[in-house]
């Protein structure tokens, strides 16, 4: 697949010349690339950071992008981390206020064939799921969550998984991506990574190959004879 290490240092953004690049499939992160949850995030993280007093916007910034579990783990190791993650999943779950999806999002993932793309997500299966139908994303049969891996983004093994799940190498995928943890989780894998500036600066993403400000523009083409997919776009340049 073609790819192009972002330059430094970053200094203006523009965009570029159009570029394709193939791949047999794509693997979407969730949160920030297929729907906007921040504000729950953010909310029911604050929810916990109080009630256990932690620093709040701490937090908030260890949980972007990370597994529930292992924000749980840095900041209060000396707590049940099972009880917790129960505890910071049913905030989550109780709170839909505002999700919606991004721009872009339903006209590419519509022009896609079923067999070719998944979700690779940082949230529990069930917050994964409840979030992506309240918002209006098709939930795919087969996703990867973070209680389905014994190691979450930056690891590679929850796109190593989500390949998998296609039945590809994950040099044949392409990742989507809005984290810092999870733009280094793509490339440790072996994955062509697009960012999105939703949620982290630039310097953060410089794990992506490229960039670009969301899905809107982004066109794919189902090539003939099973060879795959051809997404045509114009990324940021840097």
């Amino acid at each position: 697949m073609e790819s192009q290490q972002l330059s430094s240092p970053i200094s203006t953004i523009s965009q570029s010349a159009p570029v394709t690049v193939r791949c047999k499939g794509i693997l979407f992160d969730m949160d920030g690339i297929l729907i906007s949850s921040l504000g729950s995030v953010e909310r029911s993280w604050e929810a916990w950071a109080r009630s256990r007093n932690i620093d709040v916007r701490q937090a908030i910034h260890t949980a972007h992008g990370c597994r529930a579990i292992e924000t749980i783990r840095k900041l209060r190791p000396d707590l049940d981390e099972n009880a917790e993650l129960t505890y910071i999943e049913d905030l989550e779950v109780a709170d839909k206020e505002g999700l919606e999806v991004l721009p872009g999002v339903l006209d590419l993932i519509q022009r896609l064939p079923a067999h070719r793309w998944t979700v690779v997500t940082s949230a529990t299966e069930r917050l994964a799921r409840i979030r992506m139908a309240a918002a209006g994303v098709p939930v795919p049969e087969r996703i990867i969550t973070a209680d389905m891996v014994s190691q979450g983004k930056p690891h590679p093994e929850p796109y190593l998984r989500g390949a998998e799940i296609l039945g590809l190498p994950a040099a044949d995928c392409v990742v989507f991506e809005d984290s810092a943890s999870g733009t280094k989780a793509g490339r440790a894998a072996g994955c062509t990574v697009i960012g999105t500036l939703f949620s982290h600066a630039i310097e953060e993403l410089r794990a992506a190959h490229y960039l670009v400000n969301d899905l809107t523009g982004m066109r794919v083409e189902v090539l003939p004879d099973d060879q795959g997919l051809a997404l045509h776009f114009t990324p940021l340049a840097i």
